[in-house]
């Protein structure tokens, strides 16, 4: 079975997409419309902004999911997938690729989430930090061993795991962990918690939007993070990407799954190659590329 997958944040790059808008009169309609919606000129920014112009959290989420998004949609009839998946914002790609969002809803709701995580992130100072080498439960009591919020958030392939929460607690369960053995335990350069009890501001207030959005019937099982497994009832994937803002993202399990349930070809849809990278990690038998405008 063909699985499609979408990156989250950290796969963004100058210039991403303008080979999608130079070359598909759909795709620059799309992407026109994407200004419009967004109410300022997103696609400036993409084709021409700094490393750092494109890092801001407002920016940054809409930026993958226009590219994820159209290189779906100008793949046209050769699109076809029979299960999808998201990394973190990518949830929001799979779920427009497969039918469940329409194209203005799932921006809408990407810059809603977005503004929504840069204000909770401002609330209270926070970070992540990738931890390699060492086995998930280790990692774990390890966390809930010490003073302060700081848990599990992102589980990417076997040995990656990122931790996040307060920053002196974030920094301490990295002191404790290269004690443990960890082959790398490094601060992150993001701009808060993601995916920790201390994005509940911004869980709060992305609720209110995703209950208020239609979500329609997907054509094909989307593996959500939150559960990693799949799910097809709409009313259970709006709960699920409502719990994932403070909910881990179970990346290798949800892989893990798609490949019991069949899953033998993954296409990564959207700029980079961070998600293939991590397929190699996970399961090396099965075969990953990515998806391109030819």
């Amino acid at each position: 079975m063909k699985a499609y997958i979408f990156p989250g944040q950290g796969a963004q790059f100058s210039g991403m997409g303008l080979d999608l808008y130079e070359r598909s009169a759909l795709a620059k309609e799309y992407f026109e419309r994407a200004n419009e919606i967004l109410g300022f000129s997103i696609t400036d920014i993409m084709f021409k902004g700094t490393a750092e112009q494109l890092k801001e959290t407002k920016v940054t989420q809409p930026a993958i999911f226009l590219h994820s998004v159209i290189l779906a949609k100008v793949l046209g009839d050769s699109f076809q997938p029979e299960m999808v998946a998201g990394h973190s914002l990518g949830e929001l790609s799979a779920l427009v690729a497969n039918g469940v969002l329409s194209f203005e809803d799932g921006l809408t709701l990407v810059s809603k989430r977005a503004l929504a995580m840069q204000k909770a992130c401002e609330m209270q100072k926070s970070t992540m930090a990738a931890v390699l080498g060492l086995e998930d439960a280790v990692v774990e009591e390890t966390c809930a061993a010490i003073d302060g919020v700081v848990v599990a958030a992102n589980y990417n392939c076997p040995g990656q795991l990122v931790i996040s929460g307060e920053i002196e607690a974030v920094e301490k369960a990295c002191e404790i962990l290269t004690e443990k053995g960890a082959r790398r335990a490094l601060l992150l350069p993001v701009g808060g918690a993601f995916h920790s009890p201390l994005m509940e501001p911004a869980r709060e207030e992305l609720a209110a939007a995703i209950k208020a959005t239609t979500f329609s019937e997907p054509t094909c099982a989307v593996y959500q993070n939150v559960v990693a497994k799949a799910v097809r009832n709409p009313a259970e994937i709006k709960e699920n990407l409502i719990a994932q803002l403070t909910a881990p993202v179970k990346w290798t399990q949800c892989v893990q799954a798609m490949i019991a349930d069949g899953g033998t070809e993954f296409i990564e849809v959207g700029p980079g190659k961070v998600l293939q990278g991590l397929m190699r990690k996970i399961d090396r038998s099965v075969a990953a590329s990515g998806a391109s405008f030819e």
